[in-house]
């Protein structure tokens, strides 16, 4: 792409982020919540309260925060799929779901990492 092409491509985009920006500047509903984010952030301040503690005041059993539940929820492993691996210059064949195979490490070792993964396929 040429300067001019991406000089003019930026200058679009500004102009169509300039109209979304103006479109929203009038909208009403905008208008009243950054009314009401004023309104609250003067009223956290006038208590000398924080956004956690409006949470949690609003929220005790902290239902909304989802990042508890991701912490909470168990680690569940993905089980590794077995790839078989076909010695083209043998015929020898392997099955196996990690790379700890006395013989892979072999092939690996004589033929190259590269190629022998190219003689995988994926069972499942």
């Amino acid at each position: 792409m040429s300067m001019l092409q991406e000089y003019r491509q930026i200058k679009e985009t500004i102009r169509d982020l300039t109209d979304r920006l103006n479109s929203l500047s009038n909208d009403d509903k905008l208008k009243k919540e950054l009314e009401f984010e004023e309104k609250l952030n003067k009223l956290m301040e006038q208590y000398g309260k924080g956004q956690k503690d409006v949470i949690a005041l609003l929220d005790p059993q902290n239902k909304l925060s989802t990042s508890s539940k991701a912490a909470s929820a168990p680690v569940v492993k993905r089980a590794r799929k077995v790839k078989q691996y076909k010695n083209p210059n043998t015929g020898d064949i392997i099955e196996t779901k990690g790379g700890n195979h006395k013989t892979l490490k072999a092939w690996k070792e004589q033929y190259g990492a590269e190629t022998v993964e190219g003689w995988a396929t994926i069972l499942g």
